[in-house]
């Protein structure tokens, strides 16, 4: 009996990604289906009919290339596409227009970092395919759409080089930020544009090699459900390998979203798939020239900004993702900090991820890249630089922080600066002890038990005072110049 051994995974992930093209991958149709009717993006090449023949995609190779070289990879200067053969009912030809040996990249990395730890995910290959249809299952029967059918698809295999669950997550979130860096996919799970295979098993804690079997489960679509197949797949294989067992080779299912799985059949190989050269289609010669071309397209990827960040703005690690989850947030930062310095750009970060967060949320907008017009708002109507406006206000103590969150709300609604607003409306903080002696002097009169509890040693009462003399002045008292007032009101 294998009963007490300790067991850690070894995991591997195959990423399916739908590429942003107008059009399919082999074929003149819309690759934008969602939403449409079903069976109403088609055409005699995406449904497998006798006599059509495909044509290349190039917009998509870009894409495939781009993603590819932001991944490290070597690029295969001759590629081509193969037939893999299989028979489904969302696969009208009988078989997928893929690639197998002459992948378009292939030896990379992605670097991905849990908490501060920064590690490489080998990257096997990156090569581009074609979508199948969807099968819609109901009661006895099964409806077929073929909208989906021909839309490019990039597929991202990596090593089998994850030990936890959180690498993979991680992996997963950092791929996806990835190629929304890059534009070349919206990567939006709920509609079906970033799809996960998981391959997974186990082997004795500190055991050498690779495990003698491979569980293989398709179509996880979405983070959250990745997660939980892979704690559900971890106790099962164990449960099993604790028998004296091995678990089978196999295709699993999704059961349910709860991540546990089903059988489904025994696990291919590559050579169940008869792969061989698509002779519709020539082979792709990929010239220093275009791989140039593209490699000037791809910007500053979410990894090195996130450092960059770091080191020239000073920010918290946990700010800093906020802000480059994409390219926009992380453009608008940047317009709003041009030039400031570091303690504001920090402020502005804190700003960003409280209070406008919220503001933006509330609203359902998102953050915008500016246009080349000045007058553009960026994000309700709040400029970027009024971010900046609003910290050097409150930092100079010309407004208290409660003031500063009603300002940057009414800058956020009605596109006025938090200057003119301050000013229109006489926000102004009061730091003068004469007048706000007075207010004190009011609210202990009107707060006599408070007094008596402060009298009596209770000294953190006096913050309720602080908090009433704000209420007063509807935030406009300088916080500190109150307490120092009350005590030594107080003799403390």
């Amino acid at each position: 009996m294998a009963k007490g051994k300790v067991y850690q995974p070894v995991i591997g992930l195959e990423v399916h990604l739908q590429s942003k093209t107008e059009s399919k991958m082999f074929c003149p149709c819309p690759a934008d289906y969602f939403g449409k009717e079903p069976n109403t993006q088609t055409c005699p090449t995406c449904l497998g009919l006798p006599g059509a023949l495909p044509s290349i995609n190039e917009k998509a190779i870009d894409h495939c290339i781009k993603l590819a070289l932001a991944l490290h990879c070597k690029i295969n200067k001759e590629t081509k596409f193969d037939r893999k053969n299989y028979f489904y009912p969302d696969l009208p030809k009988g078989y997928q227009i893929s690639q197998y040996d002459q992948p378009i990249g292939y030896e990379g990395y992605l670097e991905i970092d849990i908490d501060g730890d920064a590690r490489r995910i080998r990257i096997t290959r990156v090569h581009q395919e074609e979508d199948t249809g969807k099968s819609i299952h109901e009661k006895d029967h099964t409806l077929l759409d073929f909208n989906k059918s021909g839309v490019p698809l990039i597929e991202v295999v990596s090593e089998p080089d994850f030990e936890t669950v959180e690498e993979v997550i991680e992996y997963a979130k950092e791929l996806r930020r990835t190629v929304r860096y890059l534009r070349i996919s919206d990567a939006d799970m709920e509609k079906g544009q970033m799809r996960f295979e998981l391959n997974i098993s186990l082997k004795e804690a500190g055991a050498k090699g690779l495990p003698d079997y491979k569980v293989e489960v398709k179509n996880i679509g979405s983070i959250s459900v990745l997660e939980k197949v892979i704690n559900s797949e971890i106790k099962r294989q164990s449960t099993i390998l604790q028998k004296g067992k091995n678990p089978v080779q196999e295709t699993r299912g999704l059961k349910n979203m709860s991540g546990e799985t089903l059988s489904q059949r025994f696990k291919e190989g590559s050579s169940d798939y008869r792969y061989f050269p698509e002779p519709d289609l020539p082979p792709i010669e990929i010239d220093d020239a275009w791989i140039e071309r593209v490699s000037e397209e791809i910007p500053e990827l979410p990894g090195d900004k996130r450092k960059r960040f770091e080191k020239q703005y000073g920010l918290e690690r946990d700010v800093i993702r906020n802000i480059t989850v994409n390219r926009k947030r992380a453009d608008w930062f940047e317009e709003a900090v041009k030039g400031a310095s570091k303690e504001v750009a920090i402020e502005v970060g804190n700003w960003m991820i409280g209070d406008f967060k919220r503001l933006l949320n509330n609203s359902k907008l998102k953050v915008q890249k500016s246009s080349p017009k000045a007058s553009q708002p960026m994000a309700g109507k709040l400029k970027p630089n009024y971010l900046v406006e609003l910290v050097e206000l409150h930092k100079s103590g010309k407004i208290s922080g409660s003031v500063a969150k009603q300002v940057l709300e009414e800058s956020f609604k009605t596109g006025k600066s938090p200057n003119e607003i301050v000013k229109k409306k006489g926000l102004e903080q009061v730091s003068d002890s004469e007048e706000l002696e007075k207010v004190a002097q009011k609210v202990m009169r009107d707060n006599p038990k408070v007094v008596e509890e402060i009298k009596g040693g209770k000294e953190p009462a006096i913050q309720f005072l602080v908090g009433q003399v704000m209420r007063e002045t509807r935030g406009k008292a300088n916080p500190k110049v109150v307490e120092e007032l009350l005590r030594k009101e107080f003799g403390l």
